[in-house]
């Protein structure tokens, strides 16, 4: 099936069809539609690689992928599913790079005029990427913030009001003795973005409410660890914070064993709520919303339109019932 045929089918000229699949060129909307009611029975494909060839684009976006051993893959997943979905709508295809592909990965597909833009994940705060992606000219938006933001289009959680949030609500309660349960120690190590950002909002919310806090890395191997230290060297402790879903399971199993279950022990956790094991009070990570509206921002980056900046939605938590009053 070609385009001719389209055309004689809707009784208009090749270069009409071309100009409703492409919308170069404003056509009636009469015209529009006997067109795509043609495309329609007769199961018209355009053939990718001719619009490609005509349009300078090819209709696919990059996604950068974390797959590190301290990442939770589940988490990575609800991402890369949110941006192959969303970009579904605006009939662009996803190619998955990997984390450690780097700053030579974005520079083969750049090079090779492979994708019209890219979606890249798991920023670090001195990201190696940033000066890359400015150099390439290639349409770009960062899932994550780094510390040099200019001329990026950005978006993400805003994890420090995350945390500060949680220490917040603890703090309401009556809460004066309270932990951070973070990430495992090579995420900060290499300045993981969201991580650090967390950590400060808790820090910083920790000293304007005059609250006695400490924080731990965490693995789900070093989880009873940290909960016995916690057990042993601060007795007066009532709430903890968990940002770190595959922790979450062993950590609180360790406190259970020396009797401190929620919520007399007042547990919160910062991450998508389907991917913990039991129902927690928490202020969830929206994977999804993310995803697509970095779809959003690169199409638009893509066609023109749009200009840089940092965008960081409100955290929210809910409340399930696994913390209390201070007793």
């Amino acid at each position: 099936m070609r385009i001719s045929d389209v055309a004689r089918h809707a009784g208009v000229s090749p270069s009409t069809v071309s100009y409703v699949l492409s919308g170069k060129r404003s056509i009636s909307e009469s015209t529009t539609r006997r067109v795509r009611e043609s495309i329609e029975a007769l199961g018209y494909q355009p053939h990718a690689g001719a619009r490609s060839l005509a349009s300078r684009r090819t209709s696919v976006i990059a996604l950068v992928v974390p797959l590190r051993d301290d990442v939770h893959v589940p988490v990575a997943m609800r991402f890369a599913v949110s941006v192959v979905t969303a970009a579904r709508t605006h009939d662009h295809d996803v190619l998955l790079l990997t984390q450690g592909e780097g700053p030579d990965g974005l520079r083969r597909v750049a090079g090779s005029a492979m994708v019209d833009g890219v979606i890249v994940m798991d920023v670090e705060a001195d990201d190696a990427r940033v000066p890359v992606l400015r150099s390439l000219g290639l349409p770009s938006v960062l899932i994550g913030v780094p510390e040099d933001t200019e001329a990026l289009t950005c978006i993400d959680l805003d994890f420090s009001a995350a945390g500060a949030l949680c220490v917040d609500h603890l703090a309401d309660l009556g809460h004066t003795d309270v932990a951070f349960v973070g990430q495992p120690p090579s995420v900060y190590e290499r300045r993981t973005g969201f991580a650090e950002r967390t950590l400060a909002g808790f820090e910083a919310a920790v000293a304007r409410r005059g609250l006695r806090a400490t924080s731990h890395p965490c693995t789900p191997e070093s989880a009873r660890h940290v909960a016995d230290a916690l057990q042993r060297e601060r007795p007066d402790l009532t709430g903890v914070i968990v940002h770190n879903e595959p922790s979450v399971g062993p950590l609180l199993d360790a406190f259970a064993e020396h009797g401190r279950s929620a919520p007399e022990l007042s547990a919160l956790v910062i991450g998508p709520s389907p991917l913990v094991p039991q129902p927690l009070t928490s202020v969830d990570l929206p994977a999804e919303e993310l995803g697509g509206r970095a779809v959003r921002l690169l199409v638009d980056k893509i066609d023109g339109l749009g200009e840089p900046g940092v965008t960081l939605l409100e955290p929210g938590l809910t409340d399930r019932g696994s913390t209390a009053h201070r007793t």
